[in-house]
């Protein structure tokens, strides 16, 4: 795991320690000296001087249910998602909204549109144990995502996505993040424009 069969391990901390870049090329193609990037392991500050974002891609095989004031106790998510889990129904974006009071909270998740109905008859199978007062599904949505490296630990690159979107008047209902995507689900007559807007905001129009 430590990559020990192309550097070893002592190699790349002497690079580390003086900045040295070191660049890795196949043994088996006559790469050295050759146009072929091969990777190149740099300085962390030095990859941040890059476009973060690299591109934005979307899927339509999304849906969003809400659980309406579910009981806001310990247990609550594993009774909830458990279940789905053990069906193979997977869900991808969660949020949680408490109420003001502390006693019941809105859960919205996302599953893909195949495994929409199944899921809607599974939760309302278990209502009375789970405690919310309505389901709410919506299958005509769609995630919308930036990709890129290192963007969890890069300022601004979330406030321009959803600045992006705000100036065109689409709504973000759930959002997710990770260490190489943002995420957002808007409803699905906005995607077309969402991804043009994003494409111009990162400067991918010419890419």
């Amino acid at each position: 795991s430590l990559g020990a069969k192309v550097l070893q391990t002592r190699s790349v901390e002497l690079a580390m320690n003086h900045r040295v870049p070191v660049q890795v090329l196949s043994s088996f193609d006559e790469a050295v000296g050759s146009e072929r990037p091969g990777t190149l392991v740099v300085d962390e500050e030095d990859i941040v001087e890059h476009e973060i974002v690299s591109g934005v891609t979307y899927s339509r095989d999304e849906a969003k249910i809400t659980l309406v004031q579910v009981s806001d106790r310990p247990g609550v998510a594993a009774a909830i998602f458990g279940p789905l889990a053990d069906a193979n129904v997977n869900v991808d974006m969660i949020v949680q909204n408490v109420s003001e009071d502390g006693t019941s909270t809105d859960m919205t998740f996302t599953v893909t549109r195949g495994d929409l109905d199944r899921a809607i008859e599974m939760l309302n199978a278990r209502k009375d144990e789970l405690g919310f007062t309505a389901l709410v599904p919506d299958a005509d949505v769609v995630k919308v995502s930036v990709v890129g490296v290192g963007m969890r630990s890069h300022a601004g690159v979330a406030q321009r996505m959803f600045s992006a979107l705000a100036e065109r008047g689409i709504n973000i209902q759930v959002i997710s993040t990770s260490e190489i995507k943002i995420s957002v689900l808007i409803a699905e007559e906005f995607t077309e424009l969402a991804l043009r807007a994003l494409h111009t905001a990162y400067g991918l129009d010419a890419a």
